[in-house]
């Protein structure tokens, strides 16, 4: 079977096996991502990021629940999830729990869910996660939702492949300004302060509000109801110069509580986006980023492949053992490299 034009065809099977495909780097994989390319950019890829324990699980759970109602068109919109589970660095293993939460979602012809897991990657993404959503997007799904892991810090490879960034807060998680202190607020497209049911849900708002005063200049213009204007008392500004001041939602995921909200700030940036001219930038940041990754990991295999036998574990020894620096290290492994090459040709 054609899995690239099953994909295109609308085959939830042809799908599922494309993706276990790209997933393990096959041929058979890379070839049907081929054929997939020229068919994606379509889909409105939305990351959800933030730590563990703020209810990312549930509140993806909760939008693609959203997104699948009528719209005031009569016709309501596909989704794609992409749930990513950390590897066990012991067992090498992963749970990809996000399918037990999202069970309500299953039969929905118009929801496809993919679990990955990390496979030691940083930055709360998969490896594979970029191609994975590629071929979600090429099946035609109008939003991807991308759930990274919680990994804290470290998790802000999202920003490099989503439109939108989601980053979910929740009160009585610890220090109230923890996420600023982390560095993702900066990532920030849209904030949630999920859970805001629970005692302290005011605190960690001012907090985030205070953090975005600093780090934002007053806005000359603004969203309101899916339209730009001007802030009163303010010139009208240049395209270039308008300014998206990332909103911040309380959302209680467990029962849908102001799930609109956040529906509707997700579409308020994707008009931002597409009014600026950012919808393309990110696009071609977005490619470039990959293709930089991808020729980093060439150029590394055929590096190593080009070395003497054994000149990379000799300079793991020596680093270990403490005669050599890293930078030497690197020296003598492009010197032996670069005979090989000479010898090569």
């Amino acid at each position: 079977m054609n899995l690239a034009q099953g994909v295109l065809d609308g085959d939830r099977l042809a799908l599922a096996r494309t993706l276990s495909q790209v997933e393990n780097g096959t041929a058979e994989g890379k070839s049907a991502l081929s054929a997939l390319f020229p068919h994606t950019g379509k889909a409105h890829l939305v990351g959800i990021t933030g730590a563990s324990g703020t209810g990312k699980s549930s509140l993806v759970n909760q939008l693609a629940r959203y997104y699948r109602q009528p719209t005031q068109t009569g016709k309501p919109r596909t989704v794609g999830i992409v749930a990513v589970d950390p590897t066990s660095p012991f067992t090498g293993g992963a749970i990809l729990g996000d399918r037990i939460r999202m069970r309500d979602l299953a039969g929905d012809p118009g929801v496809f869910i993919r679990s990955m897991a990390t496979r030691g990657s940083l930055g709360g993404l998969a490896s594979a996660t970029s191609a994975i959503v590629q071929v979600l997007d090429a099946a035609g799904y109008d939003l991807v939702l991308i759930e990274t892991v919680g990994a804290g810090q470290s998790e802000i490879d999202i920003v490099r492949l989503a439109h939108t960034t989601i980053v979910v807060e929740a009160p009585g998680l610890g220090d109230d300004i923890q996420a600023i202190k982390a560095g993702i607020l900066e990532i920030a497209d849209v904030l949630v302060v999920n859970k805001a049911d629970l005692p302290g849900v005011e605190n960690t708002e001012r907090a985030l509000r205070g953090s975005l005063s600093l780090s934002h200049p007053p806005a000359q213009r603004v969203l309101h109801h899916g339209r730009m204007v001007n802030v009163p008392g303010q010139p009208p500004p240049d395209k270039d110069e308008l300014v998206w001041i990332p909103p911040i939602q309380r959302t209680v995921a467990l029962d849908g509580t102001g799930i609109p909200e956040l529906a509707d700030a997700i579409a308020n940036h994707k008009i931002y986006l597409e009014a600026t001219g950012a919808w393309q930038r990110r696009e071609r940041w977005r490619l470039q980023t990959e293709l930089d990754l991808l020729l980093q990991n060439t150029l590394v295999t055929d590096f190593r492949a080009h070395l003497p036998a054994g000149a990379y574990e000799q300079a793991v020894d020596e680093l270990v053992s403490r005669r050599i620096t890293p930078f030497q290290a690197v020296e003598s492994l492009v010197s032996n490299a670069d005979i090989k090459y000479k010898e090569a040709t």
